[in-house]
């Protein structure tokens, strides 16, 4: 009995033991916050359980090592690193850059300053990561232009001579935001304006050529886009420049036929593209053509929406009787009722163009020499299962301003094809005859941003043939003002723009002589 409870005893003593084994400590040391600290733990759990119990917090970006899934094991080492991320910014210089240009009105090679230039500042952004207090990674998150740079131009006079022409009657353009005017040679062309501010929305010669309407930017009007100005007499040495009292001038031109009529439409400025908001308003006003003195204003129509894409704005041409005025909006071309002050029926409507952007598509007015017919380019038919509003297709046509017929002359001409009726030829003859140009897109399913050809063809667009540019050169674009070409007023020569220069196309020879080199003209108009 006693060699029994002996031998359990013993049993008991070696189950102890082993027991005592199995639940031997698990050394454990911990590095966080610049301290070593070892523990015990009687059992094995993972790295997270094992932080919470001895109470180390984690931000969401701390690392640890190994990760937290892990299971602890004697002698293990657990690093943590306290990991906190700070922003900052600095601003840099953006040095600006110096640009030529060349300015005609200069001698040759001569050299003046045309802007000053001036540093922007770029305000660059960093993350900063901090690791257990020390910095580490430094990551730029964010550069923004606080001040854009400001180039600095400098004027160069043109070194090349270019052939002299004979200019009939006068013909005027803007180069560099200033205003131009050539009579009677190429050789005798000078500025009217030299302030550099002209904004493009307003030129417009009188019949005579003496009288010239213009838009001037107003930098120091934060609340005004532009105003209204008068150059009198274009003949003189020094013309005057002349304030009329309309501002934020959408369109205006003069009343054909008048030197003392104009009628105007305005809009308001905004901060959103295109700039402005249309209000599709007509005035008509009558100045002292020396003084520029407002006689009288009369409201033709009262602000109103516009129609489609209203805020881009509605046009206006008078005939050359002076007796009509067209109206032109995104989707349609009609008459104002100058009578009862309201838009008349519309003459033709298409589907407004969505140009995917932030512009609407206005088509373009000519009329004939007798005020009877109106030549335009319309919006065609899908030619697909595209929308009404996405075809690619603008045709040619003349319509009759009786609203008897609209006939496409072109077909697939393109949404730049801007077609004008020349003046009337042979005008002591018992027929006297006339043509039509425009321009045809290279491929007219790109006709938006592809290039065109200047076609010269009967008034009822038989016998077309390409006038300009010579085969193999690049095509006219709308981004260098290719809508921008006018009739002589005898009817035997076009000037247009080309690679940013004008150039006048003799439609008989088919000669072409470049008038400028600056590389910056634009809107000319020609008159007698």
């Amino acid at each position: 009995m006693k060699l029994l409870f002996t031998l359990c005893c013993l049993f008991i003593g070696i189950l102890t033991g082993c027991v005592a084994e199995e639940q031997q400590a698990i050394i454990v040391r911990l590095l966080v916050d610049g301290t070593e600290q070892i523990y015990q733990n009687a059992e094995p759990i993972t790295v997270d359980q094992f932080l919470r119990e001895v109470r180390v917090e984690l931000s969401s970006l701390d690392r640890v090592n190994p990760e937290r899934w892990t299971q602890i094991f004697d002698q293990m080492v657990i690093t943590v690193v306290r990991v906190t991320e700070s922003e900052s910014c600095e601003d840099e210089i953006l040095p600006f850059r110096r640009q030529t240009r060349l300015v005609e009105g200069l001698l040759p090679g001569e050299e003046r300053i045309g802007q000053a230039g001036t540093n922007g500042i770029e305000r660059v952004c960093y993350r900063l990561t901090i690791e257990n207090g020390a910095p580490r990674d430094r990551i730029e998150i964010s550069r923004v232009a606080v001040q854009s740079p400001q180039d600095e131009i400098i004027f160069v006079g043109p070194t090349t001579e270019l052939e002299p022409v004979s200019i009939i009657g006068t013909l005027a353009y803007i180069s560099n935001n200033n205003a131009w005017l050539m009579r009677g040679s190429s050789t005798r062309k000078r500025p009217l304006t030299t302030t550099s501010d002209l904004d493009n929305r307003v030129f417009s010669l009188t019949a005579d050529g003496k009288g010239l309407l213009i838009a001037r930017r107003n930098s120091a009007d934060a609340n005004s886009f532009n105003q209204l100005w008068l150059i009198p007499d274009t003949i003189a040495n020094i013309p005057d420049i002349l304030p009329l009292i309309p501002r934020d001038v959408r369109h205006a031109d003069w009343v054909i036929g008048s030197n003392d009529k104009i009628s105007y439409s305005t809009a308001e400025p905004q901060a959103s593209p295109p700039g402005w908001r249309a209000f599709n308003d007509l005035w008509l006003m009558t100045i002292n053509p020396s003084t520029g003195e407002q006689i009288r204003v009369e409201e033709i129509l009262p602000i109103n929406s516009g129609g489609l894409y209203g805020w881009w704005g509605t046009e206006y041409k008078w005939s050359p009787d002076g007796t009509k005025l067209a109206w032109i909006r995104a989707d349609s071309v009609g008459l104002v009722n100058l009578e009862e002050r309201q838009l008349g029926t519309p003459l033709t409507t298409y589907a407004v163009l969505n140009p995917l952007g932030d512009w609407s598509w206005r088509t373009t007015i000519s009329w004939s020499w007798d005020s009877r017919l109106i030549l335009t380019t319309v919006h065609g038919l899908p030619v697909g299962n595209e929308l009404p509003e996405t075809s690619p297709v603008f045709n040619v046509a003349a319509i009759s301003t009786d609203g008897n017929y609209v006939t496409n002359l072109v077909e697939r001409a393109g949404v730049w094809s801007t077609p004008r009726f020349s003046p009337q030829i042979n005008t002591d003859s018992e027929f006297p005859t006339g043509y039509i140009a425009y321009l045809q897109a290279r491929k007219w399913e790109e006709s938006i941003s592809g290039e065109y050809d200047l076609i010269i063809a009967d008034r009822d667009g038989s016998n077309a043939r390409v006038l300009f540019p010579p085969t193999g050169q690049a095509g006219l674009t709308a981004q260098q003002f290719a809508q921008d070409f006018t009739w002589s007023p005898d009817g035997r020569q076009i000037a247009l723009i080309y690679l940013g220069n004008l150039w006048l196309i003799d439609i008989q020879t088919g000669a072409q002589y470049q008038l400028t080199q600056d590389g910056s003209a634009s809107k000319p108009v020609w008159t007698q």
